[in-house]
């Protein structure tokens, strides 16, 4: 399943905002998306990545938007 804009803006959104939370070195977000966004280990490690790859101060929509239009993420939500 390729990953939508909605769903990759909603997890650029949670990452923004454990970010500014202080919870965790977003190192180690993986964990935190994995668990929040209902995914496998590898596709929360492969959307903090691209979220890492993204990082700016523009808003999460716009980097999703930028990203998806650069690259393809393909998560598997059934795994």
């Amino acid at each position: 399943m390729q990953i939508q804009l909605t769903f990759l803006t909603e997890c650029f959104h949670y990452l923004d905002a454990l970010r500014m939370s202080g919870i965790t070195n977003m190192y180690g977000a993986s964990p935190y998306l994995e668990e929040e966004m209902d995914l496998s280990k590898a596709d929360a490690k492969s959307i903090l990545s691209a979220w890492m790859e993204s990082f700016d101060d523009i808003p999460a929509e716009e980097r999703a938007k930028e990203f998806l239009n650069n690259n393809k993420i393909v998560i598997d939500k059934n795994a």
